[in-house]
């Protein structure tokens, strides 16, 4: 519609992005549960921080060093190495970014995410990579949980069981970074200049404002389903909680899709921005199968058992 015809004026009122997009993350945040992460032992989470940070970096020089602005490059860094569009929509919220950019960043993700979920346990299968390591695998490249126990299932139920447990440890780093993104970007832009302070310091009110508030209410949900709602209680509600999430994002593409110009994202940049997803995700892939083998391969203790 919005390349053809046009968003009609009367609809635009609706086009709520950003409203639908925090909203369905704070929900997320009630799936994202401590005891299931920690009960698997530390493997997950040292492979979750070795992949965000190091991709993140990675991906953030590249883009630089194509000539990709600071915000661009934060949002493509934080979707790469974290969880695909989730993480890039936290990371436009954190850094007010550019609806657009945030199109354009979701455009990728969804196009590169197709054909790894099918490739990989090919790859997996025909390399004769152990199930498990090929799940943390899975679990550290793929951008969507459901993504990565869909490929996990073409291997085994072994190999879906270790990618879940990675791909949950890595989404419970989107609000650290989404607040690490709000400190730096206020750091870097803290305020407006003005004739007799070029250089502004941010204080504690601008950070708090420019602060994306939906990271606490994400955390809160996460700490909440974590600690005080008994086991059997949350897993009843899951499948209601998630219904809830996929209809609050289903409703944030939508208005994604009203506002995105497709000729404006062939031209943002000279297409610059998506050669620096593809070389990130490509070192991803890379650098993850390493840290998969040792972590989860039984060469720097034994394996863990996810049967």
């Amino acid at each position: 519609m919005s390349n053809v015809a046009g968003t009609p004026g009367w609809l635009q009122e609706a086009v709520r992005s950003e409203f639908f997009i925090k909203t369905g993350l704070v929900i997320y945040g009630a799936t994202i549960l401590f005891g299931e992460i920690l009960t698997t032992g530390a493997f997950g989470l040292i492979q979750a921080l070795a992949v965000v940070l190091v991709v993140w970096f990675f991906c953030f020089w590249v883009s630089r060093r194509l000539g990709v602005d600071d915000e661009f490059a934060a949002m493509l860094s934080t979707s790469v190495s974290i969880c695909g569009v989730s993480a890039a929509i936290a990371s436009c919220g954190a850094i007010q970014g550019d609806r657009r950019k945030l199109s354009y960043v979701t455009s990728l993700v969804l196009v590169v995410a197709a054909p790894m979920m099918v490739a990989m346990p090919w790859i997996a299968k025909t390399a004769g990579i152990p199930d498990v390591v090929a799940g943390a695998w899975l679990g550290g490249t793929l951008d969507t949980t459901g993504s990565v126990v869909a490929a996990g299932e073409l291997i085994s139920e072994t190999a879906a069981k270790a990618g879940t447990v990675v791909k949950f440890s890595q989404n419970i780093l989107i609000g650290l970074a989404a607040f690490l993104l709000a400190l730096w970007w206020t750091v870097k832009a803290p305020a407006e200049k003005t004739p007799n302070d070029p250089h502004p310091r941010p204080t504690a009110w601008v950070i708090w404002e420019r602060f994306p508030k939906f990271v606490l209410g994400f955390l809160a949900a996460s700490l909440l389903f974590s600690f005080a709602v008994p086991d059997t209680r949350t897993r009843q509600l899951e499948p209601v909680i998630k219904s809830y999430r996929t209809l609050w994002f289903a409703m944030a593409f939508a208005c994604i899709g009203l506002e995105t110009r497709f000729m404006d994202l062939i031209k943002l940049e000279g297409g610059r921005p998506a050669c620096a997803f593809l070389i990130a995700q490509l070192f991803n892939v890379i650098w993850t199968l390493l840290l998969a083998y040792l972590l989860f391969g039984g060469v720097l203790w034994p394996a863990p058992s996810f049967h």
